[in-house]
């Protein structure tokens, strides 16, 4: 249509070196006076003219430094501001954390009443526009986004370096009862490295030859140390992918059931994936080779999970359902495959969120006459964030 045309001509300007049409500052804010009310029009042409950096400066920089190491000197504040060029601090939170606190003030998540809440005074654009700010006072990109530190499953290991306090047991209640707890202790190192501990101990009702119940047992299980390390991480395409290993030493009493009776090397490799809508994916993938063959198999071993982030109210606490599908299969001729899913959530206990719980059952899909369901729950506590009795 010809005046359609001539319209947008009008509209735009040709660029003489290119030939190519562009729109104008002066065209864009016509256009969006024209569009919009004239109050609603100069709101928006004013937050598309202010930079990052020039809101920063205008709304932060008086405590946290114009270079974002913090300005505690010129405050007297009792917590000092935090240093955002440091990028161990600056990229473990994901962003919609930064922003409620920015919104809603530092108590919100269990922080210093000294950060005051900016939600009445800047919109959530603009929030966005000084965390992306933010985010460029640390230059070095090894380290992942904290994005990208998905929910913890119960059984299937993360691909995201950890600073962790994780607390397991796992009850069964049919034909062996037994309590088995887990201390799993996780130091993250460098950009992408992650250490491990884990300390397992074991209950277990014990029988007699007729089958009737006797007293119960315990022992320590089998002790093990694991390192983990990120080879690819992309937050634009919401993935990231590590290798790592166990190695599990038979300290636990192979007699009585309470461990494997060699020493055990888990290689593995993890993967995180952010699906639309605030779903997200794991999976990992690896073997348990012994040392001694004898009494215990080779094992190929797939995990994968589905998982939903959800918050109660617009800076509540996250919850995350999540489904495992287990799958695992002895490396000898014959064996079959066995298969567990293992329905779950995962709820932040506190308002910092750095301690968690989640609760699920492992239910077997086949071989039901010998395998049986075991219910698992964890407590987490991300030490790095703080103690665990602070921001509840």
């Amino acid at each position: 249509m010809p005046g359609k045309q001539n319209e947008r001509t009008i509209l735009m300007i040709r660029c003489p070196q290119h030939g190519l049409r562009i729109w104008t500052p002066a065209v864009i804010a016509a256009v969006l006076l024209l569009t919009f009310s004239p109050a609603q029009g100069r709101k928006i042409i004013t937050e598309l003219a202010q930079s990052g950096k020039a809101l920063y400066e205008k709304a932060c920089a008086a405590c946290h430094g114009v270079d974002g190491t913090g300005a505690p000197s010129r405050l007297g504040f009792d917590v000092s501001p935090p240093d955002f060029t440091d990028c161990d601090f600056a990229t473990r939170e994901a962003g919609a954390d930064w922003i409620s606190v920015a919104a809603k003030g530092g108590p919100v998540r269990g922080f210093s009443r000294f950060m005051p809440a900016f939600g009445d005074a800047l919109t959530r654009s603009q929030f966005q526009k000084i965390l992306e700010y933010i985010r460029t006072f640390c230059t070095n990109k090894d380290w992942p986004r904290g994005e990208l530190n998905l929910p913890r499953p119960l059984v299937t290991t993360k691909a995201y370096p950890e600073d962790e306090l994780v607390v397991t047991m796992d009850v069964n209640t049919h034909a062996r009862n037994s309590v088995r707890t887990e201390i799993i202790y996780e130091q993250r190192f460098g950009a992408r490295n992650q250490l491990e501990l884990i300390l397992p101990y074991e209950w277990a009702e014990r029988s007699d030859p007729d089958g009737r119940k006797t007293a119960w047992e315990s022992s320590v299980g089998d002790i093990g140390i694991g390192v983990k390390r990120v080879f690819y991480h992309n937050l634009e395409k919401g993935a990231i992918l590590s290798a790592g290993g166990e190695v599990f030493f038979p300290t636990g009493d192979d007699d009585e059931g309470f461990g494997s009776g060699t020493t055990i090397f888990e290689p593995y490799l993890a993967y995180g994936q952010i699906l639309p809508a605030d779903f997200f994916l794991h999976f990992q993938g690896g073997l348990a080779l012994p040392l001694d063959d004898e009494n215990t198999n080779e094992k190929a071993f797939w995990r994968g999970v589905l998982g939903w982030m959800f918050t109660t109210g617009e800076h509540g606490r996250t919850w995350s359902p999540m489904v495992e599908i287990l799958g695992s299969e002895e490396m000898v001729s014959g064996a079959a495959t066995n298969w567990d899913v293992t329905p779950q959530f995962q709820v932040a206990l506190n308002r910092r969120q750095h301690v968690r719980l989640a609760a699920g059952a492992r239910i077997p899909m086949n071989d039901k006459d010998i395998r049986e369901t075991e219910y698992i729950v964890y407590v987490l506590w991300d030490w790095f964030d703080g103690g665990f009795f602070e921001g509840w």
